[in-house]
């Protein structure tokens, strides 16, 4: 009899034990219900664009800072009104789309010349191994296809005529996957309001013996900034390039007419240039 009150015993400490864990520990871990609501609206494609392992994983750290959102928002989100809408009310916050939209410029006007054969592994980072690549400028875009991989909206495509990457900024979200899958970072994202671009990213500062800009590089004579009538363009005396005030700008294309170079383009008409490129 006392083998079987002892179990008896232990059974009813383990039954009590269970019944004071199941009344004092709250039912679901603090601030869930917010994390799960947060995760409902997001599009739970777990891209990775917002710093986050997946979408829950934001939605975790929306949480914990709704501020967050401001300096790394979903680019998805913004482009659906009512899903925006929704994050906001979630959030307690009102978002500026029009501050926080961006969008993927690629810095290269492509045509560099070819000065060897390359027939490595058919991808940039590999091709930027060597020499930083097999064109003439060691900054050209080579073209290969890496970021038009990683792009989620299908915004990239590759003009096989000048062998470089065109971002169809109608499609784009600027969710930045790109921007960091190119090995020569030659990819930035820019407010979705620019008016004109820069397609170049050759600096004479960063010189590799034996390499040069191509022919349809920057060849830094500040035409486009002596140009501007509209004190719209800066030139950056450290990087020895333009910068565009795109507040200022009227888009005159005067600076576009004045670049010999081709350099300089109308970054609201990328979109048909995208549409025209060969495939």
């Amino acid at each position: 009899m006392i083998p079987i009150g002892l179990l008896i015993g232990i059974g009813l400490a383990c039954g009590l034990i269970i019944y004071l864990v199941y009344i004092k520990v709250p039912r679901k871990v603090k601030g869930l219900e917010k994390t799960e609501e947060i995760n409902a609206i997001l599009p739970g494609i777990n891209c990775g664009a917002c710093g986050r392992p997946g979408c829950f994983g934001y939605a975790q750290a929306l949480t914990q800072d709704s501020n967050l959102v401001t300096k790394t928002p979903c680019t998805i989100v913004l482009q659906d009104p009512e899903s925006l809408e929704r994050l906001e009310k979630a959030l307690g916050i009102t978002l500026d789309v029009s501050a926080m939209s961006k969008k993927a410029l690629v810095h290269c006007n492509g045509n560099s010349e070819v000065i060897c054969n390359y027939s490595g592994v058919e991808t940039c980072k590999a091709a930027a191994q060597l020499l930083s690549g097999y064109k003439k400028c060691p900054y050209a875009c080579l073209g290969l296809d890496d970021c038009m991989e990683v792009c989620p909206q299908d915004a990239i495509s590759i003009d096989r005529e000048k062998n470089v990457a065109i971002v169809d900024p109608e499609k784009c979200t600027g969710c930045g996957l790109c921007v960091t899958e190119c090995p020569l970072n030659l990819i930035e994202l820019v407010p979705a309001g620019t008016k004109i671009a820069f397609l170049c990213n050759y600096k004479p500062l960063r010189d590799i013996p034996g390499r040069e800009k191509c022919d349809f590089g920057c060849t830094h004579c500040r035409k486009c900034f002596k140009s501007c009538e509209d004190e719209a363009i800066v030139w950056n005396k450290e990087k020895a390039i333009p910068e565009i005030i795109q507040e200022k700008c009227t888009l005159c294309h005067k600076c576009i007419e004045a670049c010999e170079q081709n350099t300089l383009a109308d970054f609201t008409k990328a979109k048909i240039e995208a549409e025209l490129a060969p495939a």
